[in-house]
């Protein structure tokens, strides 16, 4: 009862959300409070939501601040010099635009925080796609494409999850995947040129005018709030939050709390114009972290109803032991789209110990389970999955919806994943 009504919870946010009969915000509350409660839940929904919202309100702060950081250093130009570059480099060619924000992404993921990336790239990048109106699910998608194949990484939260929950070493779990996550590269690049070319032919931009560096047109306003001169001050500021978050010195809501607070002082040193640049951010800010509290409120529900761990088991036994010998090439195949189900904890910590033990009997490898699993389980599928913070701070720096984010991007993400399964196959890491 407890797994049908968890399976039902997340089928009926989806398709409010997908369908836009219901906003992200009561989807994510309304629906997991009405089957928790036919649960049996009672008075217990309350704190299954306190204990939610606790949970993601680290990463709401967060979330705002990062916002109001990043929204003052573009105001004050940081950007600038990076767009002219990747303007001069790549012009008015919406192809080139497309894949350089692939590859963008990939680069920055290499440290495997998904809010570190989304948080650079997109902000480096959706200039160009505003002055040359493409449109702005393509950033989104290849992004999410270029940090879901590199989240495949030793350090990436699913790799690591995968290896504890199994008990296994990490790098035998990883190393073997590497050839299978270069061919899932690889086909990110193909995606995202096939994307910018379709773009470009809709833009009417037939000509090729790489060669024609694109100037970036500043309104009298932005004009005002420019300030070159502390341009190598703002980016110093950067790296040093970046570096010190991504060592793990401070958390994420301090460092970005800290940095906001020196760049506003620093770049608008009038409070008159502080409360200008404050405001001028706080209602794209405030939204997204309204999302985040909601998402709260679903995740504290599904988690302490109980759902989430009975959908584990019931996903566990759907699959006839017959099949177990084939349980890692299943488990690749539909890795992706389980991340819509599972949130990493749940999926790793859950499912993934019953199926390897599962497969064993068998004489399938229990590390081929966890490769398999990697492939796109909360890697390729984090990004659109509602149950990661970091994909809301996706759509919300996007300026798009998360139901057209994931109508747009799914097809992709899994494409990609499919391509590491077949990969896997074909070199033997995963049995078939």
């Amino acid at each position: 009862m407890i797994a049908l009504l968890g399976f039902i919870t997340i089928a009926v946010v989806l398709v409010l959300i997908m369908t836009k009969r219901a906003s992200t915000i009561v989807a994510l509350m309304v629906v997991p409070i009405v089957t928790a409660l036919i649960g049996g839940a009672g008075g217990k929904v309350g704190t299954y939501i306190v204990n939610g919202v606790k949970t993601i309100s680290p990463t709401a702060a967060m979330f705002i601040f990062a916002v109001l950081f990043f929204g003052v250093l573009s105001d004050a130009g940081m950007f600038d010099p990076v767009i002219k570059g990747i303007l001069k480099t790549v012009g008015r060619d919406p192809l080139k635009i497309t894949v350089a924000a692939a590859i963008l992404a990939m680069l920055i993921h290499l440290d495997g925080s998904g809010v570190v990336t989304f948080s650079i790239a997109i902000p480096a990048m959706l200039p160009l796609f505003t002055q040359l109106k493409m449109d702005n699910r393509i950033l989104a998608a290849v992004v999410a494409l270029g940090a879901g194949v590199m989240n495949m990484v030793p350090w990436g939260g699913p790799t690591i999850r995968a290896a504890s929950a199994l008990n296994a070493p990490i790098t035998q779990v990883y190393n073997p995947m590497v050839i299978p996550q270069v061919a899932g590269i690889i086909a990110v690049l193909v995606i995202a040129y096939f994307m910018g070319r379709k773009e470009k032919s809709r833009l009417g931009l037939i000509e090729d005018g790489a060669g024609v560096a694109m100037e970036q047109t500043l309104t009298e306003e932005q004009q005002k709030l420019r300030r070159p001169k502390l341009f190598w001050f703002n980016v110093i500021i950067t790296v040093v939050a970046l570096f010190v978050m991504i060592k793990g010195w401070q958390t994420p809501t301090t460092v970005f709390m800290v940095a906001f607070a020196v760049a506003l002082i620093a770049n608008y040193p009038n409070p008159k114009h502080q409360s200008e640049r404050i405001n001028a951010h706080a209602k794209s800010a405030l939204l997204m972290a309204s999302v985040l509290f909601a998402a709260g409120v679903f995740t504290g529900i599904m988690k302490d109803s109980n759902m989430l761990a009975e959908m584990a088991k019931a996903a566990a036994a759907v699959i006839p032991p017959s099949l177990g010998a084939h349980f890692p090439l299943i488990i690749g195949l539909v890795a992706m789209p389980l991340s819509l189900l599972f949130d990493p904890d749940s999926f790793y910590f859950g499912v993934m110990p019953v199926l390897a033990a599962t497969a064993s009997t068998f004489g399938v490898e229990s590390v081929d389970v966890a490769r398999a699993a990697i492939a796109g389980q909360m890697t390729l599928g984090f990004p659109i999955s509602p149950l990661t913070p970091a994909t809301l701070l996706l759509v919300g720096l996007s300026g798009i919806e998360l139901g057209d984010h994931q109508k747009f991007t799914f097809k992709w993400a899994w494409i990609v994943s499919l391509v590491i399964v077949v990969v896997a196959v074909l070199t033997g890491v995963i049995p078939f």
